[in-house]
């Protein structure tokens, strides 16, 4: 087809082929990772669209929840994130993306799957940012599997205890205090509609989250909150190498998209952005797929 108009051509607008061997521990550091994700450290451009806002980012320090800090930030909001202790190298860069862009930012070091610290990191951002208004529920844990009949007990329990109970932990702390115009934004996955075997407690997580997100929207529709999910496909971000897949599937990682290719964290900010934003005013309950062309 004869291109219309200046735009980028998708398919190769990022990396467009596979990815090299490696493998990380949990929860993977960006500086490992070849070839590094893009953030929007150099592209995103904000236009105010949510400026004076506070904003609490779980699992911030990088991949999707870094690209989502960034365009916070450049979009005029204070930006929180909460990480592990271990990510905290990755979560200063991403705190001196946030000041770089003129705006307050704060490291929360600790494990939402710890009740008292989830509660507490909604305690200090409204106490030190001046508030609360977007609530981003991005942190998760996942793990290839080699069968469902060989799933380690404790990582499952590790699973839904980080990608369910500090979700809920978290949005529990902070539901009594948001107010009208507030948003709650959930990463969910493409894996709640099409579940891998291989990854059948991260893609029962996700389902749960789905249904999170419905039953929370009509709960806080009536106080002026709005609730909705975004569902990446396959996104190359540090949690990837940390799978645990093996030298042919990092070859084939989001070749199979109708675009060809892998997305990169950069790709899903817009999205964060839009249902945070008075644009998104009437969207709630909404789950917004980013997945290369993939239905759900």
């Amino acid at each position: 087809m004869t291109a219309a108009n200046s735009a980028d051509d998708p398919r190769d607008k990022h990396h467009n082929a596979g990815f090299p061997p490696q493998q990380q521990d949990q929860p993977g550091h960006l500086g490992e990772v070849r070839p590094e994700p893009d953030h929007g450290e150099h592209s995103y451009q904000g236009h105010g669209r949510l400026r004076g806002r506070k904003a609490l980012i779980t699992g911030g320090d990088s991949g999707i929840g870094r690209a989502v800090a960034i365009a916070y930030a450049r979009e005029g909001a204070d930006v929180a994130i909460a990480h592990l202790p271990e990510e905290q190298e990755d979560a200063n860069e991403t705190v001196r993306y946030i000041h770089d862009a003129g705006r307050d930012g704060l490291s929360l070091p600790g494990d939402v799957r710890d009740e008292a610290f989830a509660s507490r990191i909604v305690d200090r951002t409204r106490s030190e940012l001046g508030g609360l208004d977007i609530l981003v529920l991005n942190a998760a844990y996942q793990k290839d599997r080699d069968s469902f009949a060989s799933l380690p007990t404790d990582e499952f329990d590790r699973v839904l205890h980080t990608n369910l109970y500090g979700l809920m932990y978290t949005a529990r702390a902070a539901a009594g205090h948001l107010q009208a115009g507030a948003a709650i934004i959930v990463t969910a996955s493409i894996q709640a509609f099409q579940p891998s075997p291989t990854l059948i407690d991260y893609a029962m997580t996700k389902a749960a989250q789905v249904a999170f997100v419905k039953a929370l929207a009509e709960e806080l529709g009536p106080h002026g909150v709005r609730v909705n999910a975004v569902a990446p496909g396959p996104i190359w971000t540090p949690l990837i190498p940390a799978t645990g897949w093996d030298e042919k599937r990092l070859a084939s990682f989001g070749q199979d998209t109708p675009l060809g290719r892998a997305g990169q964290p950069a790709e899903l900010a817009g999205a964060y952005v839009y249902l945070a934003s008075d644009e998104a005013s009437y969207v709630s309950g909404a789950v917004l797929p980013v997945t290369g062309g993939k239905p759900l």
